[in-house]
Parts: C-alpha cells; structure tokens; sequence
C-alpha cells in the first residue's frame, strides 16, 4: 500500500509538472456585446416587366393628327414619325407651354410613365428616345 500512494503521488506531481509546463491561453468571455439591430427598409417598386403590357391601338377617333398630315394610332406609330419629323413640325406639338404626343400617350394610349418622359424631352431625337425604351415594355 505504501508502494501505491508513493506511485500515485510521483503520478499526481508529473502531471501538474507537465501542466505548469506548457502555456496557458484562456478566453475571456465577458459580457456579450449585442449587435445593434439593422434596420432594413424595403422600396416598392412598381417595376415593369419586358413584354408585359398589350399595345394600345388608338380608334379613328382618337388617332393624333400631326400637323404634317399623318395620323398616328400606337406608340409604335409614334416611333416611326419620331424617325421622320422635321423640327418645324415637332416644335408644332412640343414647346414649354405644351407638348401634345404627351398628352395624347397619357390620356389615349393609358401609359402615363411614357407622356411624364416624353414631357422631359426637348427635340424630336429625345422623344424617339423615350418611346424606344417604353416600347420594350409591351409585346409587339
């Protein structure tokens, strides 16, 4: 017995030899910091999609009369006169007091995106401009 408790004591001071050899590294675990929560805001968007919208055919009734003697129908319509107008007779329709394919676009044609850009175009280009990106929005 006396053997016993001699080799458990040689036992027990090699071991705390051994720990007190190597390094100790311990983590402090103090008080978690709590992460502020972040605030997300989501935007509605009412984004159009490619192709999404039938084209709008306007009756005799309601087709615009351009100055020049065309009649315009669509948007599409609209597209190609752009490609042709002369000055003289877009500044007819569009100037700072008014701007006629505008109005027609949004009371006829029901696309109320288009006439508030077309508003924002000066020349006979920018308004071609204009209906080319809007068009994308329809199935031709």
């Amino acid at each position: 017995m006396l053997l016993r408790s001699l080799l458990d004591k040689a036992n027990n001071q090699r071991i705390s030899l051994f720990r007190s050899s190597m390094p100790t590294t311990t983590k402090k675990s103090g008080p978690k910091k709590k992460s502020a929560a972040k605030k997300t805001t989501t935007k509605k968007t009412t984004r159009k999609k490619v192709g999404e919208r039938e084209l709008v055919y306007a009756s005799n009734g309601e087709s615009f009369w351009v100055s020049d003697g065309r009649i315009l129908n669509s948007l599409l319509a609209l597209h190609d006169t752009l490609n042709e107008i002369e000055k003289e007779t877009f500044g007819n329709h569009v100037n700072s007091q008014k701007n006629d394919f505008a109005d027609w676009v949004e009371s006829v044609l029901c696309d109320a995106d288009c006439a508030a850009d077309l508003r924002k175009a000066k020349t006979a280009k920018g308004a071609k401009t204009v209906v080319v990106r809007h068009l994308k929005f329809y199935r031709l």
